[in-house]
């Protein structure tokens, strides 16, 4: 038995394997729900509900989207030119500390010019960081996964460090968080009333922005002939270096977008659990997304919507919510066989 390449894959072939793929990732979830002793369809019914029952479910989806859209993004950018970037959650707390070192009274500054400020900043923090990785990628040949992925626990272990010491809230009654951003610093509401921010409206342009980069710039088109085959690239005359680093700082600003937004926007105040591994999540949105910039916000909902929808099933059904994790995994797995599926054929010899 051996795999066979499609030239041209029909229209029925790229959806079919993804359609089939989550199908089957709705029915083992069922299995799994009544082997844990809910009914089936109520559990489904409870995450759907959740998720996007009411303007509150569906606002909260939202809300969670944001951060998992910037780092599906960073990821996305980064994996589309063979840059393997597992340190997005690294690069989240970076843009956080960026966004909490400037809102909290550093600079008197009006919002107009606090706010756009704040975003550069963070996003250069983000960059920096994985550019010491990708260097030592293109100069020294040290595998990025390796690093990247220390990185975040090493950049956990220096939040917990700055806010058990020069970050830490006077007024906190001794709880490990940094001080409140000033209300110049917070990114508006997109409906008075309720917590919705601007984060996803900045979000969704970022997206859109990268779509345009990856599929009507000419860098787009080098970070994907790098991708595809960085040799012959190199053959080619591309500077491959200088394209891996290009997009690494690309990456790394995207991914600390998600640390600014959730201080600015959402949660106001740095902690160590301002992330519940959005940054991991960022490779499952990515990879569902199939690296599509669009693709991104997509999968970045459907991701949201399970956690949420899971939250509120547990509460209601008691099902265990890691039910939400195995379901995320398993589209996963059976997306990448879908997506080999899509480009191979198996022949039988």
């Amino acid at each position: 038995m051996r795999l066979e390449a499609i030239p041209n894959p029909s229209l029925s072939r790229r959806l079919l394997p993804p359609i089939l793929a989550l199908t089957a990732t709705v029915l083992i979830a069922s299995f799994l729900a009544m082997v844990a002793g809910g009914n089936p369809f109520a559990v489904l019914g409870l995450i759907i509900k959740g998720a996007v029952g009411s303007k509150f479910a569906l606002l909260e989806t939202l809300n969670r989207t944001t951060p998992l859209i910037f780092t599906g993004l960073a990821v996305a950018v980064a994996f589309r030119a063979k840059l393997w970037n597992i340190g997005a959650e690294a690069q989240l707390y970076s843009g956080a500390i960026v966004a909490v070192l400037m809102g909290t009274g550093t600079l008197a500054w009006s919002s107009l010019a606090l706010i756009p400020t704040m975003i550069i900043c963070s996003m250069s923090a983000g960059a920096l960081l994985l550019l010491v990785p990708t260097l030592l990628k293109t100069r020294l040949g040290v595998d990025e996964v390796v690093t990247t992925l220390l990185l975040n626990f090493i950049f956990l272990l220096l939040v917990s460090l700055l806010l058990e010491g020069p970050l830490k809230d006077p007024m906190g009654m001794g709880w490990p968080k940094s001080s409140r951003l000033l209300a110049e610093a917070r990114l508006p509401r997109i409906v008075d009333g309720l917590r919705l921010h601007w984060g996803f409206g900045i979000a969704l342009i970022a997206a859109l922005v990268i779509w345009i980069v990856n599929t009507k710039t000419t860098f787009g088109y080098a970070m994907r002939a790098v991708g595809y085959n960085a040799g012959a690239a190199r053959y080619a005359g591309m500077p491959v270096n200088l394209i891996i680093t290009q997009t690494a700082l690309l990456s790394g600003g995207l991914a600390a977008l998600a640390g600014f937004s959730e201080v600015a926007g959402l949660k106001g105040t740095l902690t160590l659990d301002l992330s519940p591994g959005f940054g991991y999540s960022g490779i499952i949105v990515a990879m569902l997304a199939l690296l599509h910039p669009l693709g991104v916000v997509v999968a970045a909902l459907f991701v949201a919507g399970i956690f949420v929808g899971a939250d509120s099933m547990s509460r209601a059904a008691g099902v265990p919510t890691y039910l939400a994790d195995i379901m995320l995994a398993t589209a996963l797995l059976l997306m990448v066989v879908a997506v080999l599926l899509t480009k191979f054929r198996i022949i039988r010899d």
